[in-house]
């Protein structure tokens, strides 16, 4: 697991991965029990829960904790993990901030494409990875690999990017961009500022829709345009590959043909 740590810095340090931990750490910041309370509300929504206790939840890739949170908020024996150190370490503050001497909330590091790591896990009755595994830079590999922390019956809870036609080609090369050359940063944030996010914004607001999912736009924005590795899928081919593996779509999600992440809640 240490080669995998120096392996992300290092890869942070040549430009061909985004600094997803510091801007989770950043997001803390206005983490608060309005945007926890959307965090849980959408939890529910898709799982079709009121409460997840006496249940068990896997969160790969925690990122800021602030779902892990939601989860343990429901009532579950919660174990998350995320392979940037600085995410890790988010969620140790949101556990420490909400529940300091919490024992059936563990967190550490791992990563999704190490196959060994997951089955040592073990099953559980949720498993939740909400756009995680489009960068781990093999996202085939980790769907597959994570099949093993399934429960029979167990539910998988996933968010993948949209593919689409040749725009995704055009968000791998202003990805590539912006974590390649800093000096680029503040040209991509503010054109893509004007759009798509500001028509978005505009929309939201006049509808009077908080933030999806307990979430920040800013934080969004700079994910959206730095986060790298980057890989797309259609709701075809993610259903085609879990529906082989005698999974059953309990619930979707999409966005159509935009942008964005469609969401997916299978049965096994």
């Amino acid at each position: 697991m240490v080669v995998a740590m120096a392996q992300i810095i290092r890869e942070i340090a040549q430009g061909r991965r985004f600094e997803f931990g510091r801007n989770w750490r950043s997001f803390l910041g206005v983490v608060d029990d309005d945007r926890l309370a959307s965090a849980v509300d959408s939890l529910k929504a898709m799982l079709r829960v009121d409460d997840l206790h006496d249940r068990t939840f896997l969160d790969i890739g925690s990122g800021s904790g602030l779902f892990s949170l939601a989860a343990k908020k429901l009532g579950a024996s919660v174990y998350s993990f995320d392979c940037d150190p600085q995410s890790v370490a988010c969620t140790h503050a949101l556990k420490q901030r909400y529940f300091p001497k919490c024992e059936d909330w563990i967190i550490e590091e791992g990563s999704a494409l190490d196959a060994d790591y997951l089955r040592r896990l073990g099953q559980f009755d949720v498993v939740y990875s909400w756009g995680v595994l489009h960068h781990t830079g093999a996202m085939w590999q980790a769907l597959e690999n994570v099949d093993s922390n399934v429960k029979q019956g167990g539910k998988l809870f996933l968010a993948l990017y949209n593919r689409q036609p040749i725009i995704s080609t055009y968000w791998v090369f202003a990805k590539k961009l912006y974590n390649k050359h800093p000096m680029s940063r503040p040209v991509l944030i503010f054109v893509h500022f004007l759009y798509p996010a500001l028509p978005s914004m505009v929309i939201r607001y006049f509808e009077a829709r908080k933030p999806p999912r307990g979430m920040s736009f800013w934080h969004d924005h700079l994910d959206w345009l730095g986060g790298y590795p980057f890989e797309v899928s259609t709701p075809k081919e993610v259903f085609d590959f879990y529906h082989e593996k005698g999974y059953q779509l309990d619930q979707i999600k999409t966005v159509g043909g935009r942008h964005g992440c469609n969401e997916y809640v299978f049965i096994k």
